[in-house]
């Protein structure tokens, strides 16, 4: 972003009416000058760090003095000259990345100091990943923020010692005191205050865990311990520091053991009912904390329609299709949006409202941590402070700034409580929704009370699960969700709505996916699924044998174009080359993923378009014109990245045809 206009003296700028502005101009006046002038960087805050050295203050006194310079031009930056949002975090955050590295280098080098070098197989250096979370890892800081931390280094091993033998520890202990040290230079407050304040909860086994852990520790606990909220943690995570680690090539073991836990292979919306628990407890902690205090309930990020429900909202569309398409893998936020928009997994207009209210909420928040650099995110309660904020987002008067408050919280509310079911509305702007989330109702029935419920063709086939393996090998959860299903279904048959041979070649297609419980999820989570896969069964015995030999196309039945568009050929070779463009970003374009992704993506387009001829929606020539031009469409995708991955190829663009013969020659 370019800053045209001059930064306003301290009399002048809007940015005085702060406390903590005050006190900044009145301790550190002398010094703010060394800050490069401009929005900070990375490249000028080095150079703010190496006056402050030069000076004469030791690396913990100089990052505290850094942190107050860059927040003085921050806030000048947002208040006085109205900056954009990613102005502000990412100056915060590489205000962050800064001092980490810095805090890093200085520790390892006194641990090697004592204890001599910590040196691998190869006779380099173990390495240390510091891994940012959350906010930090999207590069979204805010301007009081904790920065969230997990530290993990490579492999196990010991020291080398002193000359004489001494100091050799273990890389357990040795990090063990790496991770005390990097704390003391960032974390700790002193005459100067503190760099950020820092927070290890996020790591395995939380509190109770070893503050640093190994790659082959980290692995183990993702398979067998990692929860599911605790994905949407490592959804945004990413290495911050050191410096010199973060595009090594190691750090592609770090993503390989990450990626997986975080975006399954298969469609999962076992993560709904994750993310319902997750908020209900951040609901019930803000109701809490406000009880007796009224004026603690206006908080712009726990609140009803606060920036949490818009996190959740993204994060919740990215975990669920992420897997499959890894286009939908980026951690900022408003980056999100757009790519959800993109993947018509939100409307275009429901992504720019939310992007606006994020933006709008993420200024408010700033202007409230600028009045006393405290870490809160609940509007002051007095009148100037409130005129104040208003003033700085360009409103007349804090009544229009709340109105606008108000508008923007209510819009983000009905998104979340829809996305998540949380109310009764008849409509859904996310393609993820289908039509709102069916009520839970009376718990599923055992078997045998299932079995005397339903209708007698159902029965004896539902009765074959008494002494089924998979069926008795199921959660108590999954099994309730699977009674349910089956309740649902006999009812709709009851009532006239479906066939009983239909509900029955819905049983025979569940069984054998029962070991994936994510299926069972979705249905319950999108009644309008379950209501187009069991029309499909009803009309015709194929729907059910495409989709045991591909169940992952299910979620093709949750689009609201299915039957409303056709196959363009453009459009699939966009998407494939936005997809293969992500799996390169993260390093993960080998033979495997790709055909994999191709696989995916075939299966799909083949499915919509035989659905949409069941349904009548197109004609049989129109049928044979969508399946030859995605034939036509796979083999240019296939033969673009195979040519790509040709390590002698002579040119660019391939020079070879492919000619289709038969019925593909001939469309």
């Amino acid at each position: 972003m370019q800053i045209a206009d001059p930064i306003p003296t301290p009399a002048t700028s809007p940015a005085a009416h702060s406390r903590f502005w005050q006190r900044l101009h009145r301790r550190y006046g002398d010094v703010l000058a060394l800050l490069p002038p401009g929005p900070p960087t990375r490249q000028t805050l080095e150079q703010a760090l190496q006056a402050l050295h030069a000076q004469g203050h030791p690396l913990s006194a100089a990052l505290r003095m850094l942190r107050q310079l860059a927040m003085e031009r921050l806030m000048a930056l947002d208040c006085s000259q109205q900056a954009d949002l990613a102005t502000i975090t990412q100056g915060v955050t590489a205000l962050a990345e800064l001092a980490l590295d810095r805090a890093c280098q200085q520790t390892r080098q006194e641990l090697d100091e004592r204890h001599g070098p910590l040196l691998g197989a190869d006779g380099q250096a173990v390495p240390l990943w510091i891994i940012g979370m959350g906010k930090f890892g999207a590069r979204e800081l805010n301007v009081s923020s904790d920065i969230d931390l997990i530290y993990v280094y490579e492999h196990e091993g010991e020291t080398q010692g002193q000359p004489d033998g001494r100091g050799k520890i273990s890389s357990h202990e040795y990090f063990g005191k790496a991770v005390k040290a990097i704390y003391s230079l960032i974390g700790d407050t002193t005459e100067h205050g503190f760099v950020f304040r820092v927070d290890l909860a996020l790591r395995p086994h939380g509190n109770s865990g070893p503050a640093a852990i190994s790659l082959s520790a980290l692995e183990d606990y993702l398979q067998v311990h990692g929860r599911e909220w605790e994905r949407f943690a490592w959804l945004k995570s990413r290495v911050v520091a050191p410096a010199a680690s973060i595009k090594a090539p190691n750090v592609q073991a770090l993503r390989s053991v990450v990626l997986p836990f975080v975006f399954r292979r298969y469609l999962d919306y076992n993560v709904f009912d994750a993310l319902r628990s997750l908020h209900r407890q951040i609901r019930e902690h803000a109701a809490r904390r406000s009880a007796g205090h009224p004026e603690r309930a206006n908080d712009v990020k726990l609140s009803r329609g606060g920036i949490r429900e818009i996190e959740f909202t993204v994060q919740l569309l990215q975990v669920v299709r992420g897997g499959q398409f890894p286009e939908l893998r980026c951690r900022p936020t408003l980056e999100a949006l757009q790519r959800l928009a993109r993947a018509n997994l939100m409307p275009q207009d429901t992504a720019d409202q939310l992007a606006q209210a994020y933006t709008f909420l993420r200024n408010v928040e700033h202007r409230i941590q600028y009045l006393d650099d405290q870490q809160t995110h609940v509007l002051p309660t007095r009148d100037e402070d409130l005129e104040w904020i208003a003033h700085t987002m360009g409103y007349a008067d804090s009544r229009s700034f709340l109105l606008q408050l108000d508008a923007h919280r209510e819009l983000v509310a009905q998104e979340f409580d829809t996305l998540l079911g949380s109310n009764q509305s008849d409509g859904c702007s996310s393609g993820m929704c289908g039509g709102p989330r069916a009520p839970q109702k009376t718990p599923a029935p055992e078997l045998d009370t299932l079995i005397e419920q339903i209708p007698p063709l159902m029965a004896a086939r539902v009765a074959e699960w008494r002494e089924h393996p998979k069926v008795r090998g199921l959660r108590d959860e999954a099994r309730s969700r699977l009674f349910r299903l089956v309740q649902q279904t006999a009812q709709r048959v009851s009532q006239g709505q479906l066939e009983e041979t239909a509900a029955i070649r819905f049983i025979n297609w569940l069984e054998p996916l029962l070991r994936r419980e994510s299926y069972l999820a979705l249905l319950l989570e999108r009644p309008s699924v379950i209501d187009r896969l069991l029309h499909l069964l009803g009309a015709a015995k194929w729907p059910a044998r495409y989709l045991l030999q591909h169940p992952g196309v299910i979620d093709e039945l949750a689009s609201e174009q299915l039957f409303t568009e056709r196959f363009v050929a453009a459009d699939f070779e966009h998407e494939m080359a936005l997809r293969l463009a992500a799996l390169e970003s993260t390093g993960e374009d080998d033979d495997e993923n790709l055909l994999n992704l191709l696989r995916r993506a075939h299966h799909a387009e083949t499915f919509r378009t035989l659905a949409r001829d069941v349904e009548g929606a197109i004609t049989v020539e129109q049928v044979a014109d969508d399946l030859s031009a995605l034939a036509d469409s796979v083999l240019r995708v296939t033969a673009q990245w195979c040519w790509k991955r040709l390590k002698q190829r002579h040119r660019d663009t391939p020079n070879f045809a492919i000619i289709g013969y038969g019925k593909l020659g001939g469309k």
